[in-house]
């Protein structure tokens, strides 16, 4: 993994996402935080119960480091992770999330893994998540909630440190994405409801924030969770219309008809 200097890193992100390459190192980096880990565990706690439930032959997921896997303990039996780029030691295919070098309706289960939220084209990725996906196969997503303490806290962070450089997509403009997809959406659920804080004494108590506003209900979460699932085309029979035959009048042969009376 190549490793840039915090000014070079700094100056990318100010133009835009970096290449995928410095995103998996950064998304890596911060996963492995205090602050990062507790989302994960968070994250963990809420896609586990529902990837169990989902079965097929293969599972795809797509985000930003494949050292960090949602579908470890899928029941799905092929599990596959792209990497941005060959690593030494690494055994994950290299693919660019947006060019799959995978069959059209190929995928049982596709899970999205912030991978909406670190990408300069989030039409584009999620309709070729939407392609290699079967009809009637699952997508889910997993994203950065804006309407939330941590959407909140981004507008006074700097875009610059993750995960405040994240896009933060409102669950509404997703809904009416995955309507243009034909894709249903089956649930949503949220998680992160502790305070975006890196206080370690916050985030001891993370899990238990986690318990309480579940119980709560709360619409706060700062991520959502969303399941779906691809609408299979309706096939309509051709019924040919056939037109009744009309009965014809068979003539019979004037012989036939004429009676000779013989004396």
């Amino acid at each position: 993994m190549n490793v840039y200097s915090k000014h070079e890193t700094r100056r990318r992100l100010l133009k835009g996402f970096p290449d995928s390459d410095m995103l998996a190192n950064l998304v890596g980096q911060w996963f492995h935080t205090p602050q990062g880990q507790a989302v994960w565990q968070a994250e963990k706690a809420l896609t586990d119960p529902l990837l169990s439930r989902l079965f097929g032959y293969h599972i795809l997921q797509i985000g930003c480091n494949e050292e960090f896997s949602l579908v470890t303990e899928s029941p799905v039996g092929h599990k596959v992770i792209f990497a941005p780029s060959w690593r030494p030691g690494s055994a994950n295919p290299v693919a660019d999330n947006e060019e799959l070098p995978l069959a059209t309706d190929s995928i049982d289960v596709v899970v999205l893994h912030h991978a909406l939220d670190f990408t300069e084209d989030s039409h584009r990725l999620l309709r070729e998540a939407t392609r290699v996906l079967r009809p009637g196969g699952q997508l889910l997503i997993v994203g950065f909630n804006p309407i939330s303490f941590w959407g909140f806290w981004k507008l006074f962070k700097r875009k610059t440190n993750l995960p405040w450089s994240a896009r933060f997509i409102s669950r509404r403009r997703l809904t009416d994405w995955l309507q243009l997809l034909d894709l249903h959406l089956d649930s949503t659920q949220l998680c992160l409801h502790f305070l975006p804080f890196k206080l370690r004494s916050i985030l001891k108590h993370a899990s238990r924030f986690e318990r309480f506003a579940s119980k709560l209900g709360s619409p706060l979460g700062g991520v959502y969770v969303m399941l779906c699932v691809k609408q299979v085309a309706p096939i309509t029979p051709i019924v040919p219309r056939w037109r009744p035959l009309r009965t014809r009048t068979v003539a019979m042969p004037a012989a036939e008809k004429a009676r000779v009376k013989i004396h």
